[in-house]
Parts: structure tokens; sequence; C-alpha cells
């Protein structure tokens, strides 16, 4: 097994298995339980492991999936007021 990466996040491990499993990569977290152990203060991180096959695979969809998080998606549709901006304020 490979690692992908290490967190204390929950979170963000959760969030990148769902993101492998998409893309049919199966994953394991090491270190679940020694995290647990030492009371949950975060002190060791968990390692989401992928196989050595699978390694390029998920670091690509680990790199497409992290980008797309920082594109903004319009939740409204063509003809709404966007609101005031910097530039319309007086002053």
């Amino acid at each position: 097994m490979i690692e992908l990466m290490r967190s204390n996040d929950p979170v963000e491990l959760s969030w990148v298995q769902s993101i492998l499993a998409d893309e049919g990569i199966e994953s394991l977290i090491f270190d679940f339980h020694a995290s647990i152990l030492d009371g949950s203060i975060g002190a060791l991180p968990r390692r989401l492991m992928v196989t050595p096959d699978d390694e390029s695979r998920a670091r690509y969809a680990l790199e497409i999936a992290r980008r797309d998080l920082g594109r903004e998606t319009p939740s409204h549709g063509g003809d709404v007021e966007e609101g005031i901006g910097k530039d319309d304020l007086p002053g």
C-alpha cells in the first residue's frame, strides 16, 4: 500500500475516500485506532492508503477534485443582479 495523504481531519479523509470510490479506487485508512488511543487530540494523523497500481489515478482524481473546490458555482441563473460591489461604494 502507498500513502496518499495524512490528515487529522476525519471529514477530509471521508471526502477523499468518496472521491476515490467514485473513480473505482479502493482505499484504506491506517492508524485509525492509534489516533483514538491518543485521546482524539490529533497528535497521530491517520494515513489514507491506496494500492501502488492505483496511486497515479488516485493523485490525479484528488488533484482535480481539489481544483474543482476552488471554482464558484452560481446559485442563481441569468439576469439576477449581483449586488453592490466595491466600486459601487462612495468614497
